[in-house]
């Protein structure tokens, strides 16, 4: 058996191949563009066959650069979560475009069911919310409104991204992992399994669904590349960042800062109850054993720089960012609150609109830009409060993703939430877990404490700001944010 590890990272805006060897070391990686559509106002839609024909090449040029499909010990997945893909199992061919975890089609949907009582029960066998968010309401919208997914009966398949990659690579086994599946609105966070209540609610056959598998441990072989390789670890790019931060104790906590901002604290094996609008998930699971993770999701991080470049042309790349906040002392009283797709924790608010407020003549592009790097952090601290509040404070923040790049913004960070901040050397942490759960899954490591040692080197960001300019700062956002909620 041969000791690379090959990661597919199936992203928001484009999929990617990694080898890693087991020390940690980055040995080739390949990653093409995926086309975002934007059918309606709020619509959010991916070509399923272009998820798995990029994956595919992806995966092919890397194991070329690694000598062949005989190097590679195991493959690990790790996706988009809440992503959903709808296909016939018999052709194998999508039925629908898939449905964008950012896409808000289904506020409606889930409004009607919070004025009919449905979010505490939902929250407490879930530990999710009712919001468009989630792949439940979406898979009910699909059913509801496109016909070709009840003509295929029988036939019909339903996934997350992971679920669609390991159809294809094994040529039909329809499987989940628990961390993918925990955040669908359909299984019982307690169980592990698909819950018959909550099929009914949201219309979803149950045989359309997958099994619910471990993260780490082999669900199907490919013979895809020339050999025959397996597939070992599965997981949610958020859960697979968190093992890729090496938080494996309860109270550890990453953010990951790329097109959402995602916040994970680690719980254990007891299943979280939070009162204050936290999301409770499946962290990994390991031999039917689970651990649990409390979550703050925030809809738009990365999106933003890219919005401020791409649709007003205030960059000309994301990495100006930096200098442009550099370069001014403050933001001149300028908030940009990026609800560009609604707010979500703690807020919940899907009808919110993004907002710049506190302009004058004083104002430039540098002001804006820093404003934007500013709601960063600002978004983070609201989640810190949140929570404390639900007993899980954070002491040190492990940070990763393709903002993070950013020396301003981890500094940052690290002033506004007012604790040290830690950035690992090589920030790729989601395809990392991923790697690290494949290893664990095809018997390179014995456990995920050994495989962390693929982690490697961090650098630390100490909090420098005055209280008082801390203070004053969240207060001015508090009241930006206020301006900003439907």
């Amino acid at each position: 058996m041969g000791e690379v590890l090959l990661v597919i990272d199936a992203g928001t805006t484009s999929t990617r191949a990694m080898a890693f060897a087991p020390t940690g070391t980055l040995l080739a990686a390949e990653a093409l563009p995926l086309t975002q559509s934007y059918p309606a106002p709020g619509h959010v839609e991916h070509d399923a066959a272009e998820i798995w024909a990029k994956s595919q090449a992806c995966v092919a040029t890397v194991i070329a650069a690694v000598g062949g499909p005989e190097r590679v010990a195991g493959i690990g997945i790790a996706n988009q979560r809440e992503t959903v893909v709808f296909w016939n199992k018999r052709s194998g061919e999508p039925l629908a475009p898939a449905i964008v975890w950012q896409d808000r089609r289904t506020a409606a949907l889930c409004r009607r069911l919070k004025e009919a009582g449905e979010e505490p029960g939902v929250q407490a066998r879930t530990g999710l919310l009712l919001d468009p968010y989630f792949s439940g309401t979406k898979i009910a919208w699909a059913r509801a409104h496109w016909p070709a997914l009840g003509e295929a009966g029988d036939a019909l398949a339903i996934g997350t991204v992971e679920s669609w990659l390991v159809s294809n690579l094994t040529g039909g086994v329809h499987v989940t992992d628990a961390t993918n599946a925990s955040r669908t609105l359909l299984m019982g966070l307690g169980s592990g399994q698909w819950d018959d209540g909550l099929l009914a609610l949201f219309d979803v056959p149950r045989a359309s669904l997958g099994t619910i598998v471990d993260s780490a441990g082999e669900v199907g072989r490919t013979t895809l590349f020339g050999g025959s390789i397996p597939i070992c670890g599965l997981a949610g790019d958020q859960q697979a960042a968190t093992i890729g931060q090496a938080c494996l104790d309860p109270g550890d906590t990453k953010a990951t800062f790329g097109t959402g901002a995602f916040v994970l604290t680690q719980f254990g094996t007891r299943v979280p109850v939070s009162q204050h609008r936290l999301l409770a998930s499946v962290a990994w699971q390991i031999g039917g054993r689970r651990a649990y993770a409390l979550e703050g999701s925030v809809f738009v991080a990365g999106s933003l720089m890219q919005w401020l470049r791409d649709a007003l042309g205030l960059l000309d790349a994301a990495p100006e960012s930096e200098a442009l906040a550099r370069s001014v002392s403050d933001t001149a009283g300028v908030y940009l609150v990026p609800a560009l797709a609604g707010l979500g924790a703690p807020w919940w608010d899907p009808d919110a609109r993004g907002t710049l407020s506190g302009l004058s003549f004083a104002a430039t592009r540098a002001h804006i830009v820093r404003a934007g790097l500013e709601a960063m952090a600002h978004q983070a601290a609201d989640l810190k409060r949140a929570f404390a509040a639900d007993g899980a404070d954070w002491a040190t923040l492990r940070i990763d993703g393709g903002m993070v790049a950013n020396d301003w913004m981890a500094q940052d960070l690290a002033d506004v939430l007012a604790l040290p901040v830690e950035r690992p050397a090589f920030v790729e942490t989601t395809a990392l877990g991923a790697a690290m759960l494949a290893g664990v899954g095809c018997g390179l490591f014995r456990t995920l404490e050994e495989a962390a040692a693929m982690r490697g080197a961090v650098e630390r960001f100490e909090a420098r700001m005055t209280e008082e300019t801390r203070i004053a700062r969240l207060a001015g956002w508090r009241a930006a944010v206020e301006r900003t909620r439907s």
